[in-house]
């Protein structure tokens, strides 16, 4: 039986490689052992993906490796944009793009915005948490859902999902996704999960490179007491929260790193 969560949330684990390229490599492999902790207790994988750079960066060494039982994948989106599925601007676009149209995964399986909803915020956060609902009935989450892995970037604000610096959303702790019409990045409508769910997961990973990161992520891992709406993410036990990044990135971190494991079981 897995055990519940705890109150206490352990430190991060840091991961710094020395390339991308590197990094793709090893998000591959901690995506297979994350999908098979779940499998050995479950009969799905429940993962939610972020946006921005990180579909490409989740796409380029998964797909194509052996292992990957994509029919037992259960996706969800960490945020979304309140937009058609085929804009520019969505989530679902861009995940589609770099994984799901070279991947089979079951259309099912994929958890989208209802567009039907699309004047309505509220309307449409409330029908996305009904299918999250609709998933986790059954399983360990009782006040919260218990993702087995959240994929999250982080902005060059600190925001994660769509939780920014000074928004009220920061302070919600009792629904499972929210929405928003004021984002300062655009576009403004969004919905989101809230940091209790992502602090129930199993286990939540960063992924960041680049040096446009390095002062973010020195804020984050070395000055979490600085309120960063990514250092607010904290996986409370037996789960844990991890950073994947590049040696460029981490350059002025003074964090420990812990050294990766190409093979290892979750």
């Amino acid at each position: 039986m897995t055990s519940a969560p705890s109150k206490l949330a352990p430190p991060p684990c840091l991961y710094s490689f020395e390339s991308p390229d590197a990094l793709s490599t090893g998000l591959a492999a901690f995506c297979i052992a994350a999908q098979n902790a779940a499998l050995e207790k479950g009969s799905s994988f429940k993962i939610a993906i972020s946006g921005g750079s990180l579909p490409k960066v989740l796409g380029q060494d998964l797909i194509g490796r052996e292992g990957v039982k994509w029919d037992k994948w259960e996706v969800f989106f960490a945020d979304e944009r309140v937009v058609p599925l085929d804009h520019p601007d969505s989530n679902y676009a861009a995940v589609k793009e770099h994984l799901f149209s070279k991947v089979p995964i079951p259309e099912k399986n994929i958890h989208v915005i209802d567009v039907s909803l699309l004047a309505d915020p509220e309307a449409v956060a409330d029908e996305y948490e009904k299918q999250m609902i609709a998933t986790f009935v059954g399983s360990n989450a009782i006040a919260f859902p218990r993702f087995d892995l959240i994929l999250l970037g982080i902005g060059p604000d600190g925001h994660t999902c769509s939780l920014f610096p000074g928004h009220a959303l920061l302070e919600e702790m009792d629904g499972w996704v929210a929405w928003l019409d004021d984002s300062p990045k655009p576009p403004p409508t969004r919905i989101t999960l809230t940091f209790p769910v992502l602090n129930h997961a199993h286990r939540v990973a960063f992924v960041a490179t680049g040096a446009g990161k390095q002062e973010i992520l020195q804020s984050a891992l070395d000055r979490p007491e600085d309120g960063l709406p990514c250092s607010r993410v904290k996986v409370i036990s037996p789960g844990l929260t991890y950073y994947f990044c590049d040696d460029a990135a981490t350059k002025l971190v003074q964090y420990n790193r812990t050294p990766f494991e190409g093979s290892f079981k979750l």
